[in-house]
């Protein structure tokens, strides 16, 4: 095996062997000492063709939308029944004591679009203004919040992994606003004993602006107690959380990764 330079001059006390070697080096290429390269990976077939939206926030031709300002046709309430937010002017909006309304459809690794406005005329503080949620698998929270001149505790903030991260910035509008989430979602993965042995990781985008960067979650995001994982199939519905405040959503829609 080839031996770096500096490892050459080490090898020797000899003052005309380390001129000599010294001198080789200098017409050298940087390139001599590198490593060899591995061996090239496998072939694979090429990569399926999509056609992307006119922006960011349209979906792309293999995205499943699941909310187009018409219909709660691919939503139900948590207990079965037809979800009963009320839908009208392109969005829905959270009908306050009628529960968490989830996905007809289960979802794992997935990239998530999805654009939510809390009340323009904020009433309560804290975790009382504008609270809503975004709960990836039915259990992992990105919190849903009016975070424009509002304080909460840090890690309850809008973008946060719910009782586990805060995001990295605040890049939350003015009450009344559109904003949006991306986020690319990664599914835990459970052993046969039901032991995780992978966790969750989840990367958000708010409002264009990157404020969860491929963080590892503990489990799930409870309010009241420490986060744990607990065994479910490798799919499972995104429910939207009935927290008793009129937020609105629009323009969601998902890819499976």
């Amino acid at each position: 095996m080839a031996l770096p330079g500096n490892q050459l001059l080490s090898l020797t006390a000899d003052p005309m062997v380390k001129r000599f070697v010294v001198g080789v080096l200098a017409v050298l290429p940087a390139t001599a000492f590198a490593q060899d390269a591995g061996p090239f990976p496998p072939p694979k077939t090429r990569p399926p063709i999509i056609s992307p939206g006119k922006t960011s926030a349209d979906p792309p031709s293999d995205a499943i939308v699941l909310f187009d300002g018409k219909s709660l046709s691919h939503w139900r309430s948590s207990d079965g029944t037809p979800a009963k937010w009320q839908v009208r002017d392109g969005y829905v909006e959270v009908a306050a004591g009628t529960g968490d309304i989830m996905t007809t459809e289960a979802y794992g690794d997935s990239q998530l679009h999805i654009e939510w406005a809390t009340p323009a005329v904020p009433k309560g503080e804290g975790q009382e203004r504008g609270n809503s949620g975004v709960f990836l698998m039915g259990q992992y929270e990105i919190q849903v919040l009016d975070s424009y001149n509002n304080e909460t505790y840090y890690h309850g903030q809008a973008g946060s992994v719910y009782k586990q991260y805060a995001p990295l910035v605040n890049a939350s509008r003015k009450p009344g606003e559109w904003q949006s989430y991306d986020i690319i979602f990664k599914a835990p993965k459970f052993d046969e004993q039901g032991k995780v042995t992978e966790r969750a990781r989840v990367t958000v985008i708010h409002n264009g602006v990157l404020i969860q960067n491929n963080v590892e979650i503990y489990g799930i995001t409870y309010h009241d107690r420490p986060a744990l994982y607990i065994a479910h199939p490798l799919q499972e519905p995104l429910r939207l959380q009935d927290h008793g405040n009129p937020v609105r959503y629009r323009n969601i829609w998902i890819r499976r990764l």
